[in-house]
C-alpha cells in the first residue's frame, strides 16, 4: 500500500510505496496540508491500481527520476535485482545540480516569501558574488575550505561609506544568504551540508552619535525652511529614512494625533515595512502635530506623500542627504553624520527623558528591548543621571530614619 508521509528537514510531502516487497520514495515539492495530501492520495490509488495490473511505468509517474531506478521498477526484474539496485542508489543518493542550477531554482522558490527589496538585493549576490565564483561545481562538490576561503576574499572586497573594506556585518549577512542555499540543497541531494558550524564574524559594537537637544533645536532652526518640517519629524519620531519618505497622508491621523507606519520606501517603490515590528503607531510629540499641519497647508493638494518634491513625487534620499543635510551641518560647524542619526537622537532623548523602554522600543519599531539597552544603554545613565545617585539618596534617607527613630 502507498503512504503519504512528510519530510520532517522540508516539511515536503513524499509518496511511499514498495513494488515486489522493495520499499521506493519519491519526494515532492508539496507543502503538508488537507489539499496537497488528497492529490497525493489519488495518485497513490492509481499507482497501486496499475502495479495490480502489471501495468505500471515507473518514467510514466516520475519522469525526473534516476534512470538507473526506473530502470530497476520494471516489473520483469527479479525482487532482489530490484533491491540491490534501490540500495545502491539510496546509498549514492540524487544527483545534484550545479551551484548555478540550484540557486536558480532556489531564488524563484524564494519570490514568494520575501519583500521586493529583499529580492533585489539576494539577485544581486547571486548575479555578482556565488555564481560567478561557485556557478559551475555541484552543490555536493562544494566544500568548507571553499566557502571560508571564498568569505576571506569577500572581506577584502571594497566598502562603503569610507571603509577600506566591507564590514563584518556585510560579510556575514551576505554569507548568511549563501548558508541558505547551502542548506536547502544538502536537505534535497542528501550531502553533509559543509556550512555547518562556520561561526560568523565577531561585530563590533555599534557606534552610534546622537545628536543633543541644543544641537536639534539648532539644526530645525537653521535647515532650509522647505525642509523644517521633515527633519522636525525625523528627529521627534525616530522614524527611518524609507519610512518618513514614504509617508502619505491617509496615513496621518491628526484627530488621534498619530502617524500610522504602513510602508516604506525603497529605490522609488512602495513596499511593505522591514518587518511586521516595523508596522506600528507613532505618537505625534512635541512639535510633530505643528509641523505636520503646517506640512499638510504645503504638500496635500499636490501630492499623497507628505514630503514630496515639487513635481509631488517622493523625496529622494540621497539627493537630500548630498544638497542639504550635510551642507547644513558643515555650516553648523556640527561633525557630519549620516541623516540616521537621527532617529538614534530620538531613541536616546525618549530613554533619556524616562520614558518606558517597552514603549520607546514599539515606537521605534523594535520587536524587544534587547536592541534598545544594547545600542543605546551607555548614553543613558549621563543623560538621565541614572549613576547610582538614586540609591544613595535611598540609602542616605534610610539612614537619617533609623538616626531619627533611635533618638
Amino acid at each position: 500500500m502507498a503512504n503519504i508521509r512528510t519530510r520532517k528537514e522540508t516539511g515536503k510531502l513524499y509518496l511511499d510505496f514498495f513494488i515486489k516487497g522493495v520499499r521506493f520514495r519519491e519526494q515532492t515539492l508539496l507543502e503538508e496540508n488537507a489539499k496537497n495530501i488528497k492529490v497525493l492520495e489519488q495518485l497513490a490509488q492509481t499507482i497501486e491500481a496499475r502495479i495490480l495490473l502489471n501495468e505500471f511505468r515507473y518514467e510514466e509517474f516520475f519522469p525526473g527520476s534516476s534512470k538507473n531506478i526506473i530502470k530497476a521498477a520494471k516489473i520483469g526484474m527479479a525482487g532482489n535485482e530490484i533491491r540491490a539496485e534501490v540500495l545502491k542508489l539510496e546509498q549514492e543518493g540524487p544527483k545534484a545540480p550545479t551551484f548555478k542550477e540550484f540557486s536558480e531554482q532556489w531564488y524563484t522558490e524564494k519570490t514568494i516569501e520575501w519583500r521586493a527589496s529583499h529580492l533585489r538585493n539576494v539577485r544581486s549576490m547571486l548575479d555578482s558574488l556565488f555564481i560567478p565564483y561557485f556557478g559551475k561545481y555541484s552543490v555536493a562538490s562544494i566544500t568548507r575550505e571553499s566557502l571560508i576561503n571564498f568569505r576571506v576574499k569577500m572581506a577584502q572586497m571594497p566598502g562603503r561609506g569610507g571603509n577600506e573594506t566591507l564590514t563584518p556585518k556585510t560579510v556575514n549577512n551576505r554569507m548568511g544568504v549563501l548558508q541558505m542555499i547551502m542548506q536547502e540543497a544538502s536537505l534535497r541531494y542528501r550531502f553533509e551540508n559543509p556550512y555547518q558550524h562556520i561561526s560568523p564574524l565577531k561585530m563590533k559594537k555599534i557606534h552610534i552619535e546622537p545628536f543633543s537637544l541644543v544641537e536639534v533645536n539648532t539644526i530645525i532652526e537653521q535647515v532650509r525652511e522647505d525642509y523644517r518640517n521633515y527633519y522636525t519629524v525625523r528627529f521627534y519620531t525616530g522614524m527611518r529614512t524609507g519610512e518618513i519618505d514614504g509617508l502619505k497622508w491617509e496615513y496621518v491621523d491628526f484627530e488621534n494625533k498619530q502617524i500610522l507606519v504602513r510602508e516604506t520606501i525603497i529605490g522609488g517603490r512602495t513596499e511593505y515595512t522591514k518587518n511586521d515590528s516595523s508596522q506600528r503607531v507613532i505618537p505625534m510629540l512635541g512639535p510633530v502635530y505643528d509641523s505636520l499641519k503646517d506640512q499638510y497647508l504645503a504638500t496635500s493638494k499636490i501630492s499623497p506623500y507628505v514630503f514630496c518634491n515639487m513635481e509631488g513625487k517622493p523625496l529622494e534620499h540621497n539627493n537630500v542627504t548630498k544638497r542639504v543635510w550635510y551642507p547644513l551641518l558643515e555650516y553648523l560647524g556640527l561633525k557630519k553624520r549620516r541623516p540616521y542619526q537621527t532617529r538614534h537622537t530620538a531613541a536616546t532623548l525618549l530613554l533619556a527623558s524616562g520614558e518606558n523602554p517597552e514603549w520607546v522600543a514599539r515606537v521605534l519599531g523594535h520587536a524587544s528591548t534587547e536592541m534598545l539597552f544594547k545600542v543605546y544603554s551607555r548614553y543613558i545613565p549621563n543623560l538621565t543621571r541614572m549613576d547610582g545617585s538614586a540609591f544613595n539618596s535611598l540609602v542616605a534617607q534610610s539612614s537619617n530614619n533609623t538616626k531619627g527613630d533611635s533618638l
